[in-house]
């Protein structure tokens, strides 16, 4: 059993403390971090004096050969190893004697261990965020597409006002545009380096934090030694922000799925994203959706583990916050699938353009714009909204639409109906008539496009340094 401690004890770990203690199952993950914070450190330490400048290239050769030699898979990473700090000091060691047992000076497992989470994390913020980025700009492809594709607008599942695909689509835009943001600030808010912090207090070696914290792309050094050790703040807001992501998939999903259905008919899926079933030849179902909208409990509880698990940790490191790992490692690996594949799936989804618009027709959902053509011919709103009931009332017992009914009809409802009703309640000037900024009117929504276009063009995975830094 490799560990890093041992001098103070008089025997062997029992064999099931020891795989019950261990992390190398799952923080081997991070190895080429742990590297990275290694080489930046000693660079660090030869600067400061601490190391010679021979010390320091032995150092750096050993490390740099050990990640090639894992990412070639001809040095495995086993369990012998307590966790990945052990296995890459042994290591070094083994490779290059004396000067690999000076690897660890001025520092300890508790910032190191907080620097490659640190690390980590922030990559994979990058990667989300990314996967993020495909997907809006699939969703803006589809809406400057479908400016004029007409379909109904829901409220608690019922047809309520005619919209747009794009409009549709344009609100999912939105959620994911927060989404982004919201990794932005993630970004911004963990990028200090915890590296120095010692255990908890320091060192009383003059090390140089901020110039650490540079090689490692970090904006400057944590402030304070016991927060750096302690904090895991930045993984409950990601795992907050992948939540909300799934959620935001999760309800896409459950819209396709419907959409998907014989009933709507509005959507068919691409066979590539789709699935049959063992016994009814005629099914095809929307499994990747399904599945999805499924994960997102998975995340959820990623998220309920780690509050969990800190709520009741007292300053400063405990054993506690080795299960920070795990789930957020699943988290993450299920929503950058899900992003892909939800992307995939959207990419080549196919809209049944007429089927929407015909829904939107036999939906009654001109019946608003139906009123206020009365209320543009002085009759009071309520008195308004009373006849386009009565009138509703009348269709649905014809089984027909209200712009398909005859003028001698509507005036046996209504005398003040002229054929201009005709005009006036038509999906285009139902649309076309809702001009203000955020409303489904193409004019409103070429205007929300072009935001949007400007917001990727301009995004902030485009900006100096982001995803970048110590290229060791």
């Amino acid at each position: 059993m490799a560990q890093l401690w041992g001098g103070r004890f008089t025997k062997e770990t029992d064999r099931l403390v020891y795989q019950f203690n261990a992390s190398i199952y799952f923080d081997r993950r991070f190895f080429e971090e742990d590297i990275e914070g290694s080489i930046a450190h000693v660079v660090m330490l030869e600067k400061q004096g601490i190391l010679t400048e021979e010390e320091k290239n032995q150092i750096v050769k050993g490390l740099t050969g050990i990640r090639e030699d894992v990412k070639a898979g001809t040095l495995e990473i086993t369990e012998k190893y307590e966790d990945i700090h052990s296995f890459v000091e042994a290591n070094l060691i083994q490779r290059i004697g004396e000067a690999g047992k000076k690897l660890h000076t001025g520092r300890s497992r508790n910032d190191q261990v907080a620097l490659d989470m640190k690390l980590y994390t922030r990559a994979e913020v990058v990667h989300v965020a990314e996967g993020l980025e495909s997907l809006l700009h699939t969703l803006l492809s589809i809406m400057e597409n479908n400016l004029e594709t007409y379909m109904p607008g829901f409220t608690h599942l019922q047809k309520a006002q005619p919209v747009t695909l794009a409009h549709h689509i344009g609100a999912y835009f939105e959620m994911f545009k927060r989404d982004s943001l919201r990794l932005k600030d993630i970004y911004v808010r963990m990028n200090y380096c915890p590296l120095g912090a010692g255990a908890l207090a320091g060192t009383t070696y003059p090390l140089d934090r901020v110039y650490t914290a540079s090689l490692l792309g970090f904006e400057g050094p944590t402030s304070n030694s016991m927060d750096s050790v302690a904090d895991r703040d930045y993984v409950i807001e990601f795992l907050a922000a992948l939540s909300t992501v799934m959620m935001h998939l999760s309800r896409f999903c459950e819209e396709i799925i419907l959409w998907n259905s014989n009933e709507y008919r509005f959507v068919e899926i691409d066979d590539a994203y789709a699935t049959g079933s063992s016994i009814m030849p005629q099914k095809k179902n929307p499994d990747i959706a399904e599945l999805i909208r499924g994960k997102t409990g998975r995340v959820y509880g990623a998220l309920v583990s780690i509050l969990t698990t800190m709520k009741g940790l007292p300053l400063a490191y405990n054993k506690d916050m080795q299960e920070d790992k795990e789930l957020t490692f699943d988290a993450i690996d299920t929503v950058k699938g899900c992003l892909a594949l939800f992307d995939g799936m959207l990419k080549t989804m196919k809209f049944h353009t007429q089927v929407m618009a015909q829904s939107a027709v036999n939906g009654f959902t001109n019946a608003t714009d139906a009123a206020d053509y009365l209320v543009g011919k002085g009759v009071p709103f309520r008195d308004a909204h009373g006849i386009i009931g009565r009138l509703v009332l009348y269709c649905i017992e014809k089984n027909t639409s209200i712009e398909a009914l005859s003028l001698e009809e509507l005036k046996g409802i209504s005398p003040v109906f002229e054929n201009d009703i005709y005009d006036a309640v038509s999906l285009q000037a139902c649309v076309e008539k809702r001009l203000t900024f955020g409303a489904p009117g193409p004019e409103a929504m070429r205007e929300v496009t072009g935001r949007n276009r400007e917001f990727l063009e301009h995004s902030w995975l485009h900006e100096k340094n982001i995803g970048k830094w110590f290229p060791c």
